[in-house]
């Protein structure tokens, strides 16, 4: 997928709360995380422990999908991107780049008992 719009990444960019879902045998799965946009490597880094249910049904699918949403109360302003991708735990130069970014975004999480993990964006809009 080439790099989406720069009005796309400057809307992900201004929030830090996505809607991920899942699905398995045919049951679906909604989870919020905090997230960070890593615009270089077109992938949303979030954490997540690992008994949660949509790290079960992602062990079993990758496949998901998900969406940022400005919250309003004004129909007439209501904004969001929608997104398809491909969920795992980062390796190597990535992960490290994640890290960076997550923990300097969100610093208490590194007390958590919690996974890094990545979306790559295959669509986005």
């Amino acid at each position: 997928m080439n790099h989406p719009d720069k009005r796309i990444v400057d809307f992900i960019n201004e929030h830090h709360v996505l809607t991920l879902a899942t699905c398995t045998e045919n049951n679906a799965w909604c989870a919020h995380c905090y997230y960070v946009w890593l615009k270089d490597e077109n992938c949303f880094v979030f954490t997540s422990g690992a008994e949660s249910k949509h790290i079960k049904d992602v062990n079993a699918n990758p496949k998901v999908a998900g969406s940022v949403v400005l919250e309003t109360s004004i129909v007439g302003k209501v904004q969001g991107i929608q997104f398809l991708g491909i969920m795992e735990i980062p390796d190597k130069e990535l992960l490290l780049k994640a890290r960076i970014a997550y923990y300097k975004k969100f610093p208490l999480a590194v007390a958590m008992n919690s996974t890094l993990w990545i979306v790559h964006v295959d669509y986005i809009k």
